[in-house]
């Protein structure tokens, strides 16, 4: 028995018209919901301003902390960012059947990583990815149903990293308690916006999973996608493992690691650059259920976003316009 071609496991290879053009139609009205997603943005951004005013003098204590962390644990935080990169790549490599040059797909997921800081929801790394993919041969409804293969993988890692901690340990997931009525009006939310969008939903989950089952026809491709997705989360659990440690933080690696999955997940609700303002509240907030102190919390968060924000923005953002010199984006 012969192995499937490319163009047998391509996705899109035996859909109609009308289901090829459904990508395509998703990119545009992503571009038309653009204006609301920046006023989203500018909201929390103005709010996690004005929150990181009211608490300064803690995360000026963080400041401090930080200062006199272990340089060892520095270390290995930032090695684990970089390889943050590389495991990008493999994923993204994982969602398609093509083979990409890997070296200019890291500098793409590099150069995404950048990028993600400048627009809102991910569309700055959706726009790079989109672009690289449509530079290497890939129609742009491909292009789109790959990133949205990815995306969806990275989510199924995350939850299940979350359901395995959480089963490991009993006791490190602390959820704050909550009244009655604020679960049954989050209930009913969460009901109507199910209702409200079941038709587009259904739509969009059938495009992927038909996505999903032509790269797994590929074993090679299928073990890069999910390997390299749970990777990528248990990376960035370990830089914040990392910065905890360096601080001299007596938390177990598991409750450390719950905290950071359960918070980037709930951050990707907030449609903020790169989870500026929304994964730090919710990781400070996660790491204080996990009994870190408030300036220790500050101090975790400054650390993670040095190490994954502010010291590779300039950095990737020259390679960004390096890879548009080269006409590879």
């Amino acid at each position: 028995m012969t192995p499937p071609t490319a163009a047998q496991v391509a996705p899109g290879a035996t859909r109609t018209p009308a289901e090829r053009a459904a990508p395509a139609g998703r990119a545009r009205a992503l571009r038309r919901r653009a204006p609301w997603h920046l006023a989203v943005t500018l909201v929390v951004l103005v709010c996690a301003a004005l929150l990181a005013q009211h608490h300064w003098p803690v995360i000026e204590a963080g400041i401090t902390r930080l200062e006199d962390a272990d340089r060892g644990w520095l270390l290995l935080a930032a090695i684990a960012t970089v390889s943050t990169w590389p495991c990008s790549a493999l994923a993204q490599q994982g969602a398609v059947a093509e083979r990409l040059p890997f070296g200019r797909l890291a500098a793409a997921q590099f150069a995404a990583s950048a990028a993600n800081h400048l627009l809102p929801a991910g569309l700055g790394a959706g726009a790079v990815n989109l672009r690289f993919l449509n530079r290497r041969g890939l129609s742009m409804a491909r292009s789109a149903t790959a990133l949205a293969v990815k995306a969806t993988a990275g989510a199924v890692t995350r939850g299940v990293l979350i359901a395995l901690l959480a089963l490991a340990g009993p006791g490190l997931l602390s959820l704050p308690r909550a009244s009655a009525v604020a679960v049954g009006a989050a209930l009913v939310a969460g009901g109507g916006l199910v209702v409200v969008l079941c038709r587009p939903l259904r739509r969009a989950v059938r495009t992927v999973l038909a996505d999903v089952r032509a790269v797994h026809r590929l074993p090679s491709r299928a073990a890069a996608l999910w390997g390299a997705s749970l990777g990528f989360a248990a990376l960035h659990s370990l830089v914040v493992i990392a910065v905890t440690r360096s601080l001299g933080l007596p938390l177990p690696s598991g409750r450390v690691a719950l905290a950071y999955l359960v918070a980037s997940s709930a951050a990707v609700l907030l449609p903020t650059p790169g989870g500026l303002g929304s994964l730090d509240a919710a990781l400070a907030f996660a790491l204080a259920l996990a009994g870190v102190p408030g300036s220790a919390a500050a101090s975790v968060v400054l650390g993670y976003r040095l190490l994954t924000v502010w010291l590779p923005l300039i950095p990737g953002l020259a390679v960004l316009g390096l890879l548009v010199r080269r006409k590879e984006l």
